[in-house]
């Protein structure tokens, strides 16, 4: 028997489900082939079509309203352990009471830094506002999926985590103010390139240069805190403060392993989505090989190990504060129009009132649509 899935394309990514499905062979006799695809059609490749060709797909927790709408994917058994999920992880693929995927792989928005460097790390956002800002010599993702992403990060620190605010808001003027505010600070600080670099694009650019040192805003990749991965190691810490919060926020990230409404063999399926998911397996050869897993135990256990403690410890009360991004079904179309004119807020200097005007008249836009 043969199975197919399609993950997305990073180490992260690709070499820990490769490595566990060659453990399972072992184990079970069941051979499992992936592909890969880029990180930025994980985000935006929809689940159906992928559904019709793969018996797996690795996906992004904002897809399930969709993917319940359509029927693409199994319904499967609720996980066992719930006091296992991390910041939300297991939950965040449960909708009205479906579980539509198994949390594989756990991240948020968090900050990194190279610790050689020696850079001040911020404490508050607003630090970043203030004339001496330069010394943090910070690089941020501003890809306009993570500079929206980074702004919901933003608001949920202010204590607006429900978002949408209301009918009309998907952000209140007060907190969207404030959050576009804050990045376009950080494009200001950083180079124009920023709008087109994503998470991994930033992680790069601080492991092989010495031209940044932090960067306070992107979805931790645990590869770049190991020794030997890059030429440099970077740690990471708890995202900064909004002034007057205690409390980071930031939205949960991550990937969960689904199961092909089409495949012709649902039971082996099933089982291997369950056994790559188990504490057993996320601490041992999921870990080994480059993972980065949603086991909440592992993350725990890992905070003591020197390889990658500068991850799993750093960032640890972030990612178990964080909030889960809206899953209706109007929010991927809202998100993608967003998007599109977001490099225009940073590049053409759109005045932060009006541009949040904009997002607001999609929002209406795309809820009135459903």
């Amino acid at each position: 028997m043969k199975l197919r899935g399609m993950t997305w394309d990073h180490p992260r990514g690709y070499d820990p489900v490769v490595a566990a499905s060659e453990a399972f062979r072992a184990e079970t006799g069941v051979e499992i082939a992936w592909d890969k695809r880029s990180l930025q059609a994980f985000a935006d490749a929809p689940i159906a079509e992928l559904a019709e060709a793969y018996d797996f797909i690795v996906l992004d927790h904002p897809h399930v309203g969709q993917i319940a709408e359509v029927g693409a994917l199994l319904p499967l058994p609720l996980p066992a352990d719930a006091l296992a999920s991390l910041g939300g992880s297991a939950e965040s693929y449960v909708w009205k009471g479906i579980c539509w995927a198994y949390a594989l792989d756990a991240a948020c928005q968090m900050a990194a830094f190279r610790p050689d460097l020696g850079p001040p790390l911020p404490r508050l956002w607003e630090d970043f506002l203030a004339a001496d800002a330069a010394k943090f010599s910070p690089l941020t993702p501003l890809l306009p999926v993570d500079a929206l992403d980074m702004l919901m990060t933003l608001v949920a620190g202010r204590g607006g985590a429900v978002m949408p605010a209301g009918p009309a808001h998907f952000v209140s003027d007060d907190n969207g103010l404030y959050a576009l505010r804050i990045l376009r600070a950080l494009y200001d600080l950083g180079t124009d390139e920023q709008v087109e670099m994503n998470p991994i694009a930033v992680l790069e650019a601080l492991t092989t240069t010495d031209d940044f040192a932090l960067s306070p805003c992107l979805f931790g990749y645990v590869n770049y805190a190991r020794p030997g991965f890059r030429t440099h190691r970077v740690a990471y810490f708890d995202l900064p403060l909004c002034a007057g919060h205690r409390r980071p926020r930031s939205i949960l990230g991550g990937a969960g392993i689904g199961v092909s409404a089409r495949t012709r063999h649902p039971d082996e399926a099933i089982r291997f989505a369950q056994w790559i998911t188990a504490p057993e397996v996320q601490s041992g050869v999921y870990l080994a090989n480059n993972g980065q897993p949603a086991n909440r135990h592992t993350w725990l256990a890992q905070a003591d190990n020197p390889e990658v403690s500068g991850f799993f410890k750093g960032g640890f009360h972030t990612i178990d504060n964080a909030w889960t991004r809206p899953r209706d079904i109007w929010f991927l179309d809202f998100v993608d129009e967003v998007c599109a004119i977001l490099p225009d807020f940073f590049r053409k200097a759109i005045p932060e009132d009006r541009f949040l005007r904009r997002i607001n008249q999609i929002y209406r836009h795309h809820l009135c649509e459903v």
